[in-house]
């Protein structure tokens, strides 16, 4: 797939930071700043959610890196392994997430929240009642709440970059272990 839209031209100060904090500038905020307002807004509300912390980190990451994987967001795959490696998550854990179902390295509660990941991001979304309040007498509700919103925002982002055409640039390339593949679903068509 192909960028949908040219990259528009990022001021150099920004520019530079993004190079500075990832070795590259991310072709989604290129993408965006065609409307640089809601590239700005987007950017801060990206960076307001990462700093919540009431939720754990590593389960965070599994849930967007779960939702990315069923989206198809493999730009959000790619950047979520890396960081993952730059927050000294479990690597061996973030590399499997594509494949968590057939994966034997996950605990029942990280299992349940890339399930609870995946129920959001169906449409329509599947979460039961059992479901929730298991998740919740386990978390609390601030972190709860959290994970929800982290995911629902997880999946705007994911589902803006497959529309917008945004693919994976190679920021997992840095890690020294790959990052799985997707089995792909029955019924699924293959995009290879």
């Amino acid at each position: 797939m192909a960028l949908r839209l040219p990259k528009a031209q990022l001021p150099a100060e920004l520019r530079e930071n993004m190079i500075t904090q990832l070795g590259a500038v991310p072709e989604n905020v290129e993408v965006l700043w065609h409307s640089p307002q809601v590239a700005r807004d987007n950017l801060e509300f990206g960076a307001k959610v990462g700093a919540w912390d009431a939720a754990d980190a590593s389960l965070k990451s599994f849930a967007h890196m779960a939702v990315a994987a069923q989206v198809g967001c493999s730009w959000c795959l790619d950047v979520g392994y890396f960081q993952a490696q730059n927050e000294n998550l479990d690597l061996a854990k973030a590399s499997q997430v594509p494949r968590w179902r057939k994966a034997e390295v996950f605990t029942p509660l990280e299992r349940d929240v890339m399930e609870y990941a995946e129920a959001i991001t169906t449409t329509p979304p599947t979460v039961s009642d059992e479901q929730y309040a298991s998740l919740l007498e386990r978390l609390g509700a601030p972190a709860m709440v959290e994970l929800t919103v982290h995911i629902a925002y997880c999946n705007s982002a994911t589902r803006a970059n497959v529309a917008n055409g945004v693919t994976s640039q190679g920021f997992s390339d840095a890690c020294e272990i790959p990052l799985a593949e997707r089995p792909q679903m029955s019924g699924e068509v293959s995009t290879a």
